[in-house]
């Protein structure tokens, strides 16, 4: 039996996946890491950390495998993307991954994007002017750290770094390199206006290479600790969004890939570059002949974790012989689609698309004395069910509207849910038997790579079983009285999100 390795480095955690070379899993490894944050914003990574967890994850899969009888075809990489390291010129640390969660160059990110030539860097970039952004992190380090800046010679990001650490070299795929907000989708190359307003040279930056790009030759250090030959060809893959996409195979434009973890985002994949003209979605590489539009959301099973931790009644949960999950998932059912006029606003960690607001904030809208923590806890899942649906909308906008959703991510667990989001976006949602996409998405490249398969629409070949769920009529009524209420009120709240922000900040 010969095998492949999926490997998905997130924001919390690495995960692999041990696959033979027909895509049948074999064994799910993980190992957890800290987030560090604090109350400016900051959301950073430990690279020492990051590095310990893919060989140990990639260690743990191969010990599964026989490879004293079978091969390990090739380990292949999803990744988070957006993420910032400064490196000296030795590629050492200066500092922690910049995640994607860190907000500190909101002021910054703010500035810009009511210039022209913020504007004009989102249609060149396709990445909108947010915080996330390394354009802008870059920009904000200027500013912030300028002894440290001096220092630095390279910016390199999570998937650069692993590389670095384990080949001797400084590349990234064009996937990830595209969400950078400094890489032109259009010559697939390093933007030089961007270039020149993050006031960094091209040298600086990883050489952009194809998402199927395999290097070989284990760094003896990295081979020694994952236990695995040092020639097995490592395959960059792509960003976790967009893996997620592949996993699910929904690489058409009618397809929607929808996942909902810690965080969420809506997505289709297209054969050329599209930008939206009011600036609500991105607009990334899959590699170089797909993109993939839409919108990433902050907020999402971190609110419901959240509403759960806060809003269950402990005693009664106390008494019932399931976990505060499962008995807020009972409590959300026995109540009507509309949480009985209740509408939540999910912004409790700022927002991504469509607001695109490091300091949008979460409310509760219609709140009476005959509202009970059941309808609180299911107008939480409905708010958060609806705000996908704003950006779902957008990406209709601009791609045309989808025949199907495919769903994924922790929620998809959750009965309730899966019915929700099908009664919301008033869509078909199939939900598939693997959750772990990304890491189907990754050995998928690298199968293209290896001329294992002839083109990446095969992946439909390796998805299991699927289930769907069919819009409820009452339901989906209900649901366009309330979308209205909850865009409008979203609106007349946004004037106020800069002043709550900075009271909170005072505090």
């Amino acid at each position: 039996m010969n095998y492949l390795i999926g490997v998905d480095v997130g924001t919390t955690a690495t995960k692999a996946v041990l696959y033979d070379e027909h895509a049948t899993v074999l064994g799910h490894f993980s190992k957890q890491y800290a987030l560090y944050p604090n109350s400016q914003g900051m959301a950073e990574q430990d690279p020492a950390t990051i590095v310990d967890a893919v060989e140990t994850t990639i260690h743990d899969a191969a010990a599964q495998a026989d490879l004293e009888h079978g091969k390990l075809l090739a380990v292949a990489f999803s990744s988070a993307n957006q993420s910032v390291i400064m490196l000296d010129k030795n590629y050492r640390p200066l500092s922690r991954f910049i995640t994607w969660a860190d907000t500190r160059a909101s002021k910054v990110a703010r500035q810009l994007k009511h210039l022209p030539l913020g504007k004009i860097l989102y249609q060149r970039t396709g990445t909108p002017i947010h915080p996330m952004s390394p354009l802008t992190k870059i920009m904000w380090l200027h500013r912030a750290q300028p002894a440290k800046v001096a220092q630095t010679s390279y910016y390199g990001d999570l998937k650069a770094y692993l590389f670095h650490q384990f080949f001797d070299v400084f590349k990234l795929d064009v996937s990830v390199a595209s969400c950078t907000g400094m890489m032109n989708i259009r010559t697939q190359d390093w933007d030089e206006r961007a270039l020149k307003l993050a006031k960094i040279e091209r040298h600086q930056l990883p050489e952009i290479v194809s998402t199927t790009t395999r290097e070989t030759g284990l760094l003896k250090v990295a081979q020694e600790k994952m236990g695995i030959p040092a020639d097995t060809p490592f395959v960059y893959g792509a960003f976790d969004g967009a893996l997620s996409n592949l996993g699910v195979g929904a690489i058409q434009s009618h397809e929607v890939a929808i996942t909902i973890g810690t965080s969420a985002g809506v997505r289709v994949v297209t054969d050329h570059p599209v930008i939206d003209p009011h600036q609500r979605l991105f607009c990334y590489a899959v590699d170089h002949e797909r993109w993939v539009v839409g919108g990433p959301l902050n907020n999402g099973g971190d609110v419901f974790q959240w509403a759960v931790e806060n809003l269950v009644d402990v005693n009664a949960a106390e008494t019932e012989p399931v976990d505060p999950y499962a008995f807020a998932n009972h409590a959300i059912a026995g109540v009507p689609a509309g949480a009985h006029g209740l509408i939540f606003h999910p912004f409790l960690g700022g927002e991504r698309a469509p607001l695109w607001n490091a300091n949008a904030r979460g409310s509760f809208f219609g709140l009476s004395e005959l509202h009970t923590r059941a309808d609180m806890l299911r107008a939480v899942m409905e708010g958060i069910c609806m705000n996908i649906a704003t950006v779902f909308d957008a990406v209709s906008d601009v791609a045309g509207k989808p025949l199907s959703v495919t769903a994924t991510g922790g929620f998809a667990r959750s009965m309730v849910w899966r019915q929700m989001l099908a009664d919301v976006l008033d869509c078909r949602v199939d939900i598939p038997e693997s959750f772990e996409s990304g890491c189907l998405g990754a050995i998928t490249m690298a199968m293209e790579s290896l001329g294992m398969i002839h083109q990446l629409n095969e992946v439909t070949d390796f998805i299991g079983d699927v289930q769907s769920y069919l819009p409820d009529a009452d339901a989906v009524a209900t649901y366009q009285k309330c979308l209205p209420i909850f865009k409008q009120v979203e609106k007349l709240l946004a004037p106020a999100y800069d002043e709550i922000a900075q009271l909170q900040e005072e505090e």
